[in-house]
Formats: structure tokens, C-alpha cells, sequence
């Protein structure tokens, strides 16, 4: 800092090391933001991704906030060494964060421990944001005159932060990550000590990047050994253990348990009581996220090794269509290959997103399932299903879908806020368009679970009812066969089992009913549906010629054929059960629903104590006078930013096939373009000029809705293609919408400084209040009634921004007031809060 500078109490001009400490903290903020998405997949389930976003959005505004409530502890000549102490700040606290969360069971109750336990995880992870928060909102306000220079920093570590990540987790497992993000950060403080000439900080500070890189790269290497000693201890609700293997990438951990040596009965929920008692297998556990378990068998070419899966309910479609050419959605540890290769099929492909998976059961264990990949029958698919069916010309007998999920992942609500691309009623039209004449769509699904109602299959006969009547069948009934097995003897410590709907396109012939009548009775596997028989009258008004609509009227509970606008399939929570109380009782069908409830009561609690309350406390009341249009204003702009993102972050989940890929993309494509938005804004905006006020904002909303009418289409154009072709169309797509939608906010700023006393801090806290509440609120809508509502309804909040601003444009030009922007305000803490 210069002599003059020192004088005048001024912080002076930013140098290369202030550039680089913000690049690096904002850089290590998107990444600890998407790994949390990774870690709550396993601790609590992925579809909490938007618990993150909340959180995340909450520190961020808290530490902006701290900064404009307490002015006096962040003197301006003092700002270097304040940025290297919260970015110093930020990098332990993400490590002890982390640690302190994976020590906490994560136990969401409807009572006093239970909430609690929802309550102290979200505090402690909004901590690191926090001081986060502390450090963007101290670089972009205390030196105004170089904000484009220091946004471009800020934009280019967030952007980079999202790519940055998915490389990380290719190399590292989740814990080691995590601390590995938390050195980063230290990076930033580091160079924050430099800027400043802080000898001892810059000591401190390099300590903490060698102490923390340190840990990350001695643990990864122990994880490597199977013997880390930072790992994940609660997970799902229960305690974790130390996994012979354990392996993360940006899809999921995987880990495989059991004893390869060790023979015993097959493993699975739709084996047959028929199962003779001398046929014995050897079989590993591979779970994925803690949740969802399939098996690895050991083969090595013997027939008696796969003779067990001839009596699963699961593999009945193999004794109607043989031979013939197989797909199989979600390979898993193999079964349903092996299964194709028992009933000697022609051929068997394989399709599975995730090469952590593909890569476990071929190479790791490779040996012991007999490397399936070098059969010569079959051929693996890394890639998402959809797509790949689209793009593809060929065509099958059988495409089976068999308990993509596990009991245990089910029963505990684990998909329910899910969105699931495989069940849907456009994904259904898909795997029908890819049968041969006469071929069958395999799915397989729990039956009973308890003593609760079969609602999967419920809800996957209405599915397939409305599927078949969209395609122009008269009696869906004649296309479709359900068959479930007694889990009283299959595995009665579980009280579940499993039931296989078989459904085509052409009504099912006579043999086929004739072959499978004999196959299911020597199985004694029970009819649930038939062209003649039904387990109760509900299954028979499914698929009725009426139509299901009828049938799926009378239930309480959510059985309607999910969409890609409303893909929930595991969502059966119906808004019934809000009214009248049930929804929130803790069943294996409503606990989803309980869940949301206590994180949305936790968020919004939290942002009425820490933000709302505080702003409210420390603004003066004559300051309110006459800012209703500013408050509706900055309120839409924060609803719309939310429930526009959030709702994209779900359809992209649908069209990139994977939460991760949406999560990353949106954030990158956001980030950027609002950034460059908000800077062009700078340049066009002119307070005492109406139209450069009204004009942007009328463009956000065209573009908003231009970009709703349109974005249908657009999938349907790119649905077929390759993944990273997919992934530049969603770029293509959200670009434009974050260019506008970063406007707004630096208009909104603008605006209020021709103001004399207008409480800007309140501002800025009642966007950060709305857009944490909309988080929330934009998964409750897609939830309850689809994405396109959440989306429109975003819209709509930023129609009313409009509105807003063009009542302060006319009073504005009534008093012939104009005035300078609020010297130094943060051009978008959208983009702040969320990088």
C-alpha cells in the first residue's frame, strides 16, 4: 500500500496477489458447494443437492451482510489484512466443517433431537460460506474503482471451480477431496498475505496449505490401502465401517463388501421358494452411495453358477423371448448380463452411466465375475440410456430395467425427491420405439414393502397403461403382464419383495401367456395382472380401456404417470396428504415429504433469525417509508433468479442424465453469464434515464420466456446426442439466460441511490432472504405440481420485478430526481452467493 494511501485511509489499488486470493477463494467456494452434493449422496441422499444451493446462498449473504452491518470492524485501510484472515478462516473452516459434519448423524425426525440434528448440520456447513462471503463481499466493495478487473477474477475461479472438481474427484475419494478444496483456499489467503506484505500471514497461511495438502494427499494415498483414517462415519442414518473398497468419482462412491470364498444362498428379493436347497453362490455386496446395493457373482463360465437366475422374478421376460438380443438399463454388478447369458441369448448390451461402476465389476473384480466385458455375447455402454437408445438404430427383443434401486435406498425415501429419467412416460415411448415387433420392456419393481401397499407397481402399471394408450392402444390390458414373488420366503428379515411388469407394444399372444402361466406356477410366483386375472380391482382399472386417470383419482397417495416436467417417480406424496396431515407421518410413502418439510422449516428459520431479524433490527423504521416497490423489486428478482435455476438445474438433471452434470453446468453457465451481464449493465444503466432502467429488464423477460417456449424443443433436438454435445447444447441454452438474468440486481442498486437514506444493506439482505426461501420453495413446486410450474412461476416473479421498477422509473422522472449508484454495492450477490 503507498504512502499516500496509508494517508488518505484508502486501501489503494488492487495488485496481482488480490486478483489471485479472490480467484482462488471464489474457485474453492463452487467446489466445496458441488463436493457437498457428492457428500450429501452418502450422508443423507443426493436429491438434497438443493440443501446445498440454500446453504450455500445463506452464508454468502450472512457474511456480505456482517460486512455492511459492522463497518467499523472492516476499516477500509485495514482490507488486506482482513481478506488474508477470512480466507485463511475459510480454509480450516472448510476442513473442520467437513469434520464436524461427518460426526453428526444426520437423523431427520419430527421431534426435538431430530430437528435438531437437521438444524446444527445446516450450521455447520454454512460456516466456510460464511467467512466466503466475508472475503468476495471485502474484494468487490473496497476497491470500486477496479470491480470489472476483480468480477472478472471472481467469475473466471468460479467458472473454473466446477470443471476443477470433477477432475479432483477423478483422482481423489470424497473426504480427501474435500480437505483438498480446504488447501486451496488456503492458496487464496496466502496470496492475500503477499498483496498485503504480511510476513507472518503469509507463513501462517502457507502452513495451512501444507498442513491441509498434506492430510488430503496422506489419506487418499491410506484410502488407496483400504485403511484411510478420514472417512465417512454416519451415513443414511446409521453408522459407517472402514470398506475393503471404496472408490468416489463425480457420479457416487462405490464400495464392495463380503467374502469372495464364502458359498451361500443367492442373494435377492425375487428368488423363488422353489430354489432347490443345494444350489449354493458365491456373490459380493457393491453398494453405491450407501444406499442402492446390486451383487457381483462369481463366474467363470460354469452353467451351475448361473442356475440360480432361473428362479427370479425378475428374469421371467427371458422365458417368452428366446433367443434373442437383450439390453439391459443399469449394469450394475452384472445379474441381469448373466441372466442373458443362462437363458442363452443371442447377445446382451449393456448400458450404465457411471464408469466407476463398469470399472469395479470389470477390472477391479474382474477375475472374479469372469470379465464380463470380454464375453462374447456381451457389449458395455458407458453412457446414459436414454440417449443411447435414441441415437441408436438398433433394435431388441427384451430391454429390461430390473430394481434400479435397492430396498434399503427405498424404504428410507432415498429417490423420492429424486428426478428419475427411466420412469417416465417420454423415456417409456423411447424403449417401445427401440423393440422389435413383438418385444417386451422388462421392469422390475418393489411389490411390498411392510405392510404398505404396493404402490411402485401401482404406479408402474399406471405408467405403462398411459404409455400404451398414447401410443393408440385400445386395452392396454392385452399388452401387459405382472407377476410378483412371497418375500415370506425369500427374505424374511426384510418383509420385501419384488414383481416384474412385462409390457409391448403388441398384445401378447396366446403362447406367451400359455409359456408363462407354466413357468410363474412351477416358480409359484403369484399373477398380479393378466388378461385374466387381478390381485385387486385397482390393478385391473389401471389398465383398463378407459384409460388409468380413473383408477389413479381414487388413491390418496401420488400413483399418476411421472413425466419428464414431473419426473419424481419415488414421489407419491400426494397434496391430499398436506391437507388433511398424513404427508407428514413417517412411512416409507410420506417420509420424503417430512424430510423436505423439516429442511425447508430449518432454512427459512435460520434466514428469518440470521438475515430478516437482524436487517430489521438495525434499519431504521422512518427508513422503510416509501420502499414497498423497492422491497417487491428485489424480492422478484430474487425469487426469479432461484425458482429459474433451481427448475433448470432439475430439467438438465433429465436431459444430462446425472444430478452432477446439471449441477456443474448450470452453475458454470450461470455464473459467467450473469457476471458479464452485470458488467455490461454498468455501462448501459443511467438512474435518471427510465429506459435504460425498463429496457434490460423487458429483455430479461422476453428472453425468460423465449427461453421456456423454446428449451422443449431444443432437448427434443439434442436428446440423441453424445454427452459432451448435450452438455454444450445446455450451455448454448442457459448462456443467454444468465447474460439478463445477472442485470437486474446492479439496476435494482442503481436505482436506490437516487434514493437519499434508502437502506441498501436491506436490500441486499432481502434478496439474499427470498432467493435462500425460493431454493426451497422451487422443489416443493416441482414436487407437488412440475418443473415448468417452478419455471413460470419465476417468471412471474420477475414480471412483478418489473412492474416494480417501472412504477419507481415514473416516480422517479415525476420528481426529476437522479443521483449516483451506491458506491461500491456488489453487482449481483446472486452470482456471489452461488460461486
Amino acid at each position: 500500500m503507498s504512502v499516500a494511501a496509508r494517508a488518505t485511509g484508502s486501501p489503494g489499488a488492487p495488485t496481482a496477489g488480490t486478483y489471485a486470493g479472490l480467484f482462488m477463494v471464489t474457485l474453492s467456494t463452487l467446489m466445496y458447494e458441488i463436493i457437498l452434493t457428492r457428500i450429501f449422496s452418502v450422508t443423507m441422499y443426493y436429491h438434497f443437492a438443493f440443501v446445498a444451493i440454500s446453504i450455500a446462498l445463506f452464508g454468502m449473504t450472512l457474511g456480505a451482510l456482517i460486512v455492511y452491518l459492522r463497518p467499523e470492524r472492516f476499516p477500509h485501510e485495514d482490507v488486506r489484512r482482513q481478506l488474508w484472515l477470512y480466507a485463511l478462516l475459510f480454509s480450516v473452516s472448510i476442513a473442520l466443517s467437513f469434520l464436524t459434519q461427518m460426526a453428526v448423524p444426520f437423523v431427520p425426525r419430527w421431534n426435538l433431537v431430530g430437528v435438531w440434528s437437521v438444524v446444527l448440520t445446516c450450521v455447520v456447513i454454512a460456516v466456510p460460506f460464511t467467512f466466503s462471503g466475508i472475503v468476495v463481499c471485502l474484494a468487490l466493495t473496497r476497491f470500486p474503482a477496479r470491480v470489472s478487473r476483480l468480477y472478472a477474477a471472481d467469475l473466471a475461479g468460479a467458472a473454473l471451480g466446477g470443471i476443477l472438481l470433477v477432475l479432483l474427484m477423478s483422482r481423489l475419494d470424497g473426504p480427501s477431496a474435500v480437505i483438498a478444496i480446504g488447501a486451496l483456499a488456503g492458496v487464496g489467503a496466502l496470496a492475500f498475505a503477499w498483496d498485503g506484505g504480511l510476513t507472518r500471514g503469509m507463513w501462517v497461511a502457507l502452513a495451512a496449505v501444507f498442513v491441509l495438502g498434506g492430510i488430503a494427499l496422506m489419506n487418499a494415498r491410506l484410502a488407496e490401502r483400504r485403511d484411510p483414517f478420514l472417512y465417512i462415519l454416519w451415513a443414511k442414518e446409521g453408522k459407517e465401517q472402514k470398506y475393503p473398497y471404496e472408490k468416489w468419482n463425480a457420479f457416487s462412491r462405490v464400495t464392495v463388501t463380503g467374502d469372495p470364498d464364502a458359498g451361500a444362498r443367492p442373494y435377492g428379493w425375487g428368488m423363488s421358494n422353489t430354489l432347490p436347497d443345494d444350489i449354493f453362490v458365491n456373490q459380493l455386496t457393491m453398494t453405491i452411495d450407501g444406499g442402492a446395493a446390486t451383487v457381483l457373482t462369481r463366474y467363470t463360465g460354469k452353467e451351475k453358477e448361473t442356475d440360480f437366475l432361473r428362479y427370479d422374478v425378475t428374469n421371467l421376460v427371458h422365458y417368452i423371448r428366446q433367443p434373442g438380443d437383450v439390453l439391459v438399463i443399469g449394469v450394475g454388478g452384472g445379474r441381469d448380463l448373466l441372466s442373458a447369458i443362462e437363458f442363452d441369448q443371442n447377445s446382451v448390451t449393456g448400458v450404465e452411466i457411471n464408469k466407476q461402476i463398469l470399472d469395479t465389476t470389470n477390472v477391479a473384480f474382474g477375475d472374479f465375475t469372469g470379465h464380463l466385458d470380454r464375453h462374447p455375447k456381451v457389449k458395455l455402454v458407458n453412457d446414459e440410456a436414454r440417449s443411447y437408445l435414441t441415437r441408436t438404430d438398433n433394435e431388441y427383443d427384451v430391454i429390461q430395467i430390473s430394481l434400479i434401486d435397492t430396498w434399503a435406498a427405498t424404504a428410507a425415501g432415498a429417490y423420492s425427491l429424486t428426478e428419475n429419467s427411466l420412469y417416465t412416460t417420454e423415456a417409456w415411448d423411447t424403449f417401445m420405439d427401440r423393440l422389435k415387433p413383438g418385444g417386451v420392456l422388462s421392469v422390475s419393481r418393489w411389490y411390498n414393502i411392510g405392510d404398505d401397499e404396493p404402490l411402485e407397481m401401482y404406479r408402474t402399471a399406471a405408467l405403462a397403461a398411459h404409455a400404451l394408450k398414447e401410443r393408440g392402444v385400445e386395452n392396454p390390458r392385452d399388452h401387459m403382464l405382472i407377476y410378483a414373488g412371497d418375500y415370506a420366503t425369500t427374505t424374511p428379515s426384510y418383509s420385501v419383495s419384488a414383481a416384474t411388469l412385462l409390457v409391448s407394444p403388441e398384445p401378447f399372444p396366446a403362447d406367451d401367456i400359455a409359456r408363462m402361466d407354466e413357468a410363474t406356477s412351477q416358480l409359484e410366483f403369484g399373477a398380479v395382472l393378466t388378461r385374466t386375472e387381478a390381485a385387486d380391482p385397482r390393478f385391473a382399472g389401471l389398465a383398463s380401456p378407459e384409460g388409468p386417470d380413473a383408477t389413479i383419482d381414487s388413491f390418496e397417495q401420488d400413483i399418476s404417470p411421472p413425466t419428464d416436467d414431473r419426473p419424481f417417480f419415488f414421489q407419491m406424496t400426494g397434496v391430499k396428504s398436506f391437507f388433511n396431515g398424513s404427508a407428514f407421518e413417517n412411512t416409507h410413502v410420506t417420509r420424503p415429504a417430512l424430510v423436505l418439510a423439516i429442511l425447508g422449516l430449518v432454512v427459512l428459520g435460520m434466514t428469518t433469525a440470521c438475515i430478516i431479524v437482524p436487517m430489521l433490527a438495525m434499519t431504521e423504521r422512518s427508513a422503510h417509508a416509501g420502499m414497498a416497490p423497492f422491497y417487491t423489486y428485489f424480492s422478484g428478482i430474487g425469487i426469479g433468479f432461484m425458482m429459474v435455476e433451481v427448475s433448470q438445474l432439475q430439467r438438465l438433471s433429465i436431459f444430462l442424465g446425472h444430478p452432477t452434470y446439471a449441477l456443474t453446468v448450470v452453475l458454470f453457465s450461470v455464473l459467467l453469464a450473469s457476471g458479464i451481464g452485470s458488467m455490461v449493465t454498468e455501462r448501459i444503466v443511467r438512474p435518471e434515464k427510465a429506459a435504460t432502467l425498463l429496457a434490460p429488464l423487458a429483455a430479461l423477460l422476453l428472453v425468460v420466456v423465449l427461453f421456456g417456449a423454446i428449451t422443449p424443443g431444443v432437448i427434443d433436438r439434442f436428446d440423441a446426442d453424445t454427452t459432451p454435445a448435450r452438455i454444450m447444447a445446455a450451455v448454448g441454452l442457459l448462456f443467454p439466460l444468465g447474460l439478463v438474468m445477472g442485470m437486474p440486481f446492479a439496476i435494482g442498486m442503481s436505482m436506490a441511490g437516487t434514493r437519499a437514506g434508502a437502506p441498501t444493506p436491506f436490500l441486499w439482505g432481502i434478496n439474499g432472504a427470498t432467493s435462500v426461501c425460493a431454493s426451497v420453495l422451487a422443489m416443493v413446486v416441482a414436487m407437488l405440481w412440475g418443473i415448468s410450474v417452478s419455471y413460470w412461476l419465476g417468471a412471474l416473479a420477475y414480471g412483478a420485478a418489473f412492474a416494480a421498477m417501472a412504477l419507481l422509473a415514473t416516480r422517479a422522472g415525476k420528481a426529476e430526481q437522479s443521483a449516483a449508484p451506491v458506491a461500491g454495492a456488489d453487482p449481483a450477490p446472486e452470482r456471489a452467493a452461488l460461486s
